[in-house]
């Protein structure tokens, strides 16, 4: 069946709802009564705040922040995301004044004496990590904990967990989330483990009410429910006709793309702009600028700002001045974001976003986590989304992060979520995750090498086994046991036997003792607070490590850190004799310990290649508009390859007395890998 020809059109039901479209009236602020119960909170106790995104979370952690530098006192912000760190760094200086904020991210190291900190978690865990082992005390009276509903997320939740329990009762803890649905759990979970209230603060109305649409394929725009029957929203009769229609009308051919140039005609013509098309892939997200050749060119005062923006970053980046995507952003004012592209060139479209400077940006699901990239309209065309390993449906959590882009603060009286009917929307779940509350957020917590090595720097196993109990799994479980006749072992139990495994191997390979003690090599093994702690140290114990060459050095340490699924191979023209040889080596040399890891049921990947050649590569000087295409790898997964070797290799530049003239070389390897357009003065 071919497309139908998009012709603009709204039913009916939709004209009042679109007379409201506009600004709202300027008003003197006036903080809403959960930001003031949030505030009067955290002044004596713990306080959760979930409110929805846009709301003002940011107001109430500035003014507790205020409070304790007036107090002289000190302050943490710490927030998931590098890039989100760089934007609350930024606007926190302009608050509180650059001399009294630092950030430490890895990436960035500035100011860290100041009154205020902005970071990431990861580097908050790794400080309490250090005081605890030296017997101290974090010297901080307010920890905030930014998108605190991380604590859920399946990579990095332990980190969050474990920065909950080991932070000392003294220090006040302030938890922004949008999107949490058990916080009573988590309040009454962190009150049984640091002996204080937890204030849970919660509003589900949103500072711009969300209205929800369906983009018929003939460009008719219907409400997505029709009004609401006792209190139930149903969908629409014209989608539910739609449902039923055999074949139903598609919006493109199988396998194309829709014709997004007409799609913004009519989100134009019906004052829907600016828009983020939440697209399924990173490839999709590239051709749809393609598609959008007939958008009109933005008028002369918009395309002088948006190139003024764009001039901004060339002066950083030589590679934004060149970028093949430039003119879509000056001629077309449309952009595509996603994790394929370098960091610089995602600031360039998230400025230009959050200036109101562009009619349209697509987008993968990620640039829904945590960042301030609003738009009148969010556009959907799948319900499910790739986590790295499959597709799934969507969570509410996820789709809420989605639809919390739709209504800007201050610009919009009202904010639009537009389904579109295709292949990987289910239309029926869209419905229930509209009218749904925020996912419960269960415990991730895992044992792993660094937790172990770490945790014995000031505990014996069994005060470990203790602090196990801790753990917001154990607490879950224990309310599953209390709701179930006969329940199996406890969560804590389960986590003492993991931690057991963990102890037996490190144990085994002397890097603790049989009472439980770190040995030498242990101490200075438990500064590897990195993805694979015992292989790294076990190259460095083995010697398998160049000590004097630094891009090579970087090259081994890129193949233990790549975790991505590629097709491996020696690249040609840039896989040296000697970087095979010492590949090969270390590879083999690792096997043994490898092959028991994986009998012992401990995760291990396979080291690779590829991510070595291209580390390599870019470390000897070879030229970055070529890597890509050379390595058949994305400039994103490249940028965060060499990012992440240099975290892994700041590690390593940590251990002087250990091994002076490997962290003299991992020092030398950082110097190589951060350069632009890797990383610039404005990241």
């Amino acid at each position: 069946m071919m497309p139908p020809t998009i012709r603009p059109n709204v039913d009916p039901g939709l004209r009042k709802v679109f007379a409201t479209i506009g600004a709202p009236e300027d008003r003197p602020f006036q903080p809403d009564p959960f930001q003031v119960e949030a505030l009067d909170a955290i002044d004596h106790a713990d306080c959760l705040v979930c409110v929805p995104t846009g709301a003002g979370k940011t107001w109430i952690a500035q003014k507790a922040i205020a409070r304790v530098c007036q107090a002289s006192g000190r302050a943490w912000y710490a927030t998931p995301l590098k890039a989100l760190s760089n934007a609350k760094y930024a606007e926190f200086s302009h608050v509180f004044g650059a001399g009294n904020v630092g950030i430490l991210t890895g990436d960035r190291k500035e100011n860290p004496a100041a009154p205020l900190i902005v970071g990431t978690t990861e580097i908050l865990r790794n400080q309490l990590y250090d005081v605890m082992s030296q017997g101290e005390t974090l010297k901080v009276d307010l920890v905030v904990l930014d998108e605190a509903h991380f604590l859920g997320d399946p990579e990095r939740g332990v980190v969050w967990e474990e920065v909950m329990i080991y932070l000392p009762q003294r220090i006040r803890l302030l938890m922004l989330s949008a999107t949490v649905g058990n916080a009573g759990q988590i309040s009454a979970w962190l009150q049984s483990i640091r002996g204080k209230r937890c204030h849970v603060v919660q509003s589900t109305e949103r500072p711009v009410p969300l209205f929800p649409l369906f983009f018929h394929p003939s460009g008719e725009l219907i409400p997505f429910f029709a009004k609401p029957n006792r209190g139930k929203e149903r969908i629409h009769r014209k989608i539910q006709d739609y449902l039923t229609k055999r074949p139903r009308p598609r919006l493109a051919h199988r396998g194309k793309l829709p014709p997004f140039g007409d799609m913004l005609r009519v989100l134009r013509k019906y004052h829907l702009l600016p828009a983020i098309f939440f697209l399924k892939s990173r490839s999709d997200c590239d051709a749809a600028l393609e598609r959008c050749s007939d958008n009109p060119r933005p008028d002369s005062r918009r395309h002088a700002a948006i190139q003024e923006v764009i001039d901004h970053f060339s002066l950083q980046s030589a590679h934004t001045a060149r970028h093949r995507q430039r003119g879509f952003l000056a001629d077309l004012a449309v952009g595509a974001h996603h994790a394929g592209q370098l960091p610089i060139w995602k600031m360039v479209i998230e400025t230009l976003m959050s200036q109101g400077l562009l009619d349209a940006v697509f987008a993968t699901s990620t640039v829904a986590a945590g960042m301030n990239f609003p738009a009148r309209t969010v556009v959907f065309f799948n319900t499910d989304r790739f986590n790295g390993r499959e597709f799934l449906p969507l969570t509410a959590t996820e789709f809420h992060q989605m639809t919390g882009r739709a209504g800007r603060r201050g610009i919009d009286r009202i904010g639009f979520a537009l389904a579109v009917p295709g292949k990987f929307l289910d239309i029926p779940l869209t419905g229930r995750l509209l009218t749904s509350g925020a996912s419960d957020v269960d415990s991730q917590i895992r044992i792993n090498f660094s937790m172990t090595l770490n945790l014995l720097l000031s505990h014996r196993p069994e005060e470990v086994r203790d602090l196990l109990t801790f753990s917001f799994a154990s607490y879950q479980r224990r309310g599953v046991r209390k709701s179930r006749a006969g329940a199996s072992e406890g969560e804590a139990d389960l986590l003492w036997r993991d931690f057991s495994r963990h102890l037996d191997l490190l144990r085994e390979k002397g890097y603790v003792t049989e009472t439980g003690l770190l040995t030498a090599d242990g101490i200075w093994a438990s500064q590897l607070r990195v993805d694979q702690p015992l292989l790294i140290a076990q190259c460095l114990k083995m010697g398998l490590l160049p000590s004097i060459d630094p891009a090579l050095l970087a090259a081994l340490i890129a193949s233990l850190v790549y975790d991505r699924e590629t097709e491996d191979a020696a690249v040609k023209g840039l896989t040296p004799k000697r970087l095979i040889h010492a590949f090969l080596g270390m590879k083999q040399k690792l096997s043994p310990l490898m092959e028991e890891m994986a009998a012992l049921g401990f995760p291990v990947r396979p080291l690779l290649m590829k991510p070595a050649v291209a580390v390599y590569a870019w470390a000897r000087q070879y030229p970055w508009e070529h890597l890509s295409t050379a390595t058949q790898m994305e400039e994103g997964d490249l940028a965060m390859l060499m990012l992440r070797t240099a975290d892994h290799l700041r590690h390593i530049r940590t251990l002087t007395a250990a091994f002076p003239e490997s962290a003299r070389t991992a020092a030398s390897a950082v110097d190589l890998l951060l350069r632009e357009p890797v990383l610039t003065d404005v990241l």
